[in-house]
């Protein structure tokens, strides 16, 4: 036993310790890496640290603007330089010589023609070729001279005078010498000769670039350790502005990239797993039951989880701003709904706690999630209606507006300086929030939960399953009906579910349906049961579970109000028959089994309350006068028998809430069975001596 005991301990310790890693891992995975910059500030704003002076010397840095409009300026007298290629003239001339060194006839006069055209060339060539894309690019980039290198010697020449291939073929074509046809000379397929002879020189272009751009300076000033930036309150204006930002600057440049990134890693990870950590400490004090059905602990940690990832991405890889737009408020209302509302709220402060790790400025964001979800719960820790969402919704939306606009006029002190922009992501995530219902209603068939709008959409007794209990077997609806009532009544005094425990209560014996007349609710004079057997009426009675959990299977029960229709009995006994059989076959060793309900016992204390409420109720239908004393023994007999035989062993069911249930059923039962006084009738005589006093009144006034 001690071994086991041990090894619990170890396995349950295990599992906490893999709940963890499983949840910090992806979270720390996926958080920004950026350096984040201590203070957050905005131009004329009023500074809301302490006093700031600067810890070392740093440059004052340029505006970008001012900076690109210098570099601009200074560029215009920027020349790249191209290397003048001769071997590419030479061969291309050598090439041409060597295609026309005889006459064929196909070319008149080729002796002449070929030397203009040689000539024609290398002149074209001693002026360089560039090729059509060098100079497009020249062109875009508003270059007006370039540099061209022959030898040692760099000869600035204006890109008006550079020839292009095109420009090239049509200086040959254009012959100033009449003897030559333009024609004929295009019949030498010249193109073919004209080859770039320009080449960038990269090296030299790009230190020609560096010594022009290092002309430009990217600070104005400089500040030294010690020196005074600004102080709290004051207005951050456009000199300190450039100031701070130039401290930003400096403080990202000096702390060493792969280091730090290590160094932040191991930050997020300790502060994600502390914060995990206490949140294990609160479900184990206050919710043990959530970590030991992984289902429930699935939904709970995937939510945190699904929700830092989100946040992550949406940091990374668009604008901060965005995470306003996100619906944070969805997680604790999922939560309050399956769950309930105190986990609701302390998990919704755990969510901001870990997603605001994504931000570099997050306590408005966590001020905000924080309000918000504390009004989301509010307005939905009894969700029933659709329209509850619409409401919700709307003070959402309220709350963040107000809270949002307080703290602007705290850090503003103006409402004209008021950020109102972001009024629009509130809209845009409580419009999102709308969308919750579809979210609960896919998270009930993929987790098995029920909520309280499905519950109550259940209770519905025009509900096909339901009016066809009324109609088959109106006897055993009625039963149901008063024990919704009475078990609904004793839930809502000990804070159990009340709605759970109604709907449940409405189904635990939709079994019936299928033989109704072996039911006393729903007999007429005729019992069945005289026919058969003690074991053969026990089993039909006994049966009613197992049919019960086929319809529940047919028409799609939940979990939740399945467990209703097994648990309502537990493991007790057919008493009547047994004790029946019993006494007929007193020296008889009776198989129990074979007059006992399949079980399990009750496990909640939804369950415990209706196994209590059925039996009451049927048993009190048997009292001969209904008292408050007859009523009272019959509580305290059938409750306190049924916790003697153990059956609430394993439900969270206290002594002081069996009392409370008790106080309840006693109270109920007495209202149900109360005596109505009798009304007396109106007597003939005196009705007549009425109305003859009356026709004489009514003649005397009109007459």
């Amino acid at each position: 036993m001690a071994n086991k005991d041990v090894r619990d301990k170890v396995l349950w310790v295990l599992y906490r310790a893999v709940i963890i890693v499983l949840v910090v891992i992806p979270i720390v995975w996926m958080l920004p890496r950026e350096t984040k910059f201590k203070y957050s500030f905005e131009l004329g704003s009023p500074w809301k640290y302490g006093l700031l002076t600067a810890e070392y010397d740093f440059p004052i840095y340029k505006e970008k603007d001012k900076i690109d409009r210098e570099r601009d300026s200074v560029m215009d007298k920027y020349y790249p330089y191209y290397n003048l290629m001769d071997n590419i003239g030479e061969a291309s001339i050598n090439n041409f010589k060597n295609s026309f060194s005889g006459n064929n006839g196909k070319y008149p006069n080729i002796e002449s023609y070929r030397k203009y055209i040689a000539s024609s060339l290398k002149t074209v060539y001693a002026k360089g070729i560039i090729s059509a894309s060098d100079y497009s690019r020249i062109l875009a980039d508003s270059i007006e001279s370039v540099y061209i290198i022959k030898g040692n010697v760099a000869t600035l020449v204006p890109v008006t005078d550079l020839m292009t291939e095109k420009k090239a073929y049509s200086y040959v074509l254009d012959s100033k010498d009449k003897r030559f046809s333009a024609g004929i000379i295009s019949q030498y397929d010249i193109n073919k000769y004209l080859l770039p002879n320009l080449e960038l020189d990269s090296i030299r272009s790009k230190q020609a670039k560096e010594q022009l751009l290092s002309l430009v300076s990217s600070a104005t000033g400089r500040v030294l350790k010690g020196q005074k930036i600004i102080d709290r309150g004051e207005i951050v204006n456009h000199e300190t502005y450039n100031i701070l930002k130039s401290l930003e600057l400096e403080s990202m440049k000096r702390q060493d990239s792969n280091s730090h990134i290590d160094i932040m890693i191991l930050g997020q990870s300790i502060y994600v797993l502390v914060v995990m950590i206490c949140f294990l400490l609160y479900l184990e004090i206050f919710k043990p039951s959530y970590l030991s059905r992984k289902r429930n602990a699935l939904l709970i940690f995937g939510c945190l989880v699904l929700s830092s990832i989100i946040t992550s991405f949406v940091v990374k890889n668009y604008v901060s701003e965005y995470v306003y737009a996100l619906p944070y408020v969805i997680v604790p209302i999922v939560i309050g709904v399956f769950f309930d509302s105190r986990t609701a709220v302390i998990i919704n402060f755990i969510n901001i706690l870990l997603c605001s790790l994504s931000l570099t400025n997050p306590t408005m964001f966590i001020i905000l999630q924080f309000v918000g979800g504390i009004i989301g719960v509010y307005s939905l820790r009894e969700l029933s209606q659709r329209s509850q969402l619409l409401n919700t919704a709307l003070l959402v939306f309220l709350a963040y507006s107000v809270t949002y606009l307080a703290l602007e006029l705290i850090s503003q002190g103006s409402f004209d300086k008021v950020n109102y922009h972001r009024y629009i992501y509130f809209v845009a995530n409580c419009v999102i929030l709308l969308f919750i219902y579809p979210v609960l209603l896919l998270l009930e068939k993929i987790f098995g939960f029920t909520s309280n709008v499905t519950l109550v959409e259940l209770s519905n007794i025009n509900n096909k399953l339901l009016r066809e209990m009324s109609e088959i077997a109106p006897g055993t609806f009625q039963h149901s009906m008063q024990m919704s009532n009475l078990a609904a009544a004793a839930a809502m005094k000990i804070g159990a579910n009340v709605q759970l425990i109604r709907t449940g209560a409405l189904y635990h014996d939709i079994g019936k349906m299928k033989n109704p007349a072996f039911f006393t609710e729903n007999q007429n004079g005729v019992n069945p049961h005289e026919q058969l057997s003690y074991v053969e009426s026990a089993g039909i009675v006994i049966n009613h579970i197992y049919d019960g959990l086929k319809l529940a299977d047919k028409y799609n029960l939940p979990e939740a109000v399945r467990r209703f229709i097994f648990t309502h009995h537990g493991k007790g006994l057919t008493k009547y028959f047994y004790i029946s059989y019993k006494n007929e076959h007193p020296d008889e060793k009776v198989n129990e089994e074979l007059f006992m309900y399949p079980g399990p016992n009750p496990g909640t204390k939804e369950e415990a309350i209706l196994m209590m409420a059925d039996s009451v109720e049927a048993a009190s239908r048997s009292l001969k006068e209904y008292t408050e004393q007859s009523i009272g023994e019959l509580v305290d007999k059938i409750v306190d028998t049924q916790l003697a035989e153990g059956y609430f062993r394993q439900c969270p069911i206290t002594f002081l809430d069996i009392d409370n249930v008790k106080a309840v059923f006693k109270e109920k039962l007495r209202i149900m069975y109360h005596t109505r006084i009798s009304y007396p009738e109106l007597k003939t005589d005196t009705n007549n001596a009425g109305h003859k006093k009356y026709e004489r009144r009514r003649n005397r006034f009109f007459k």
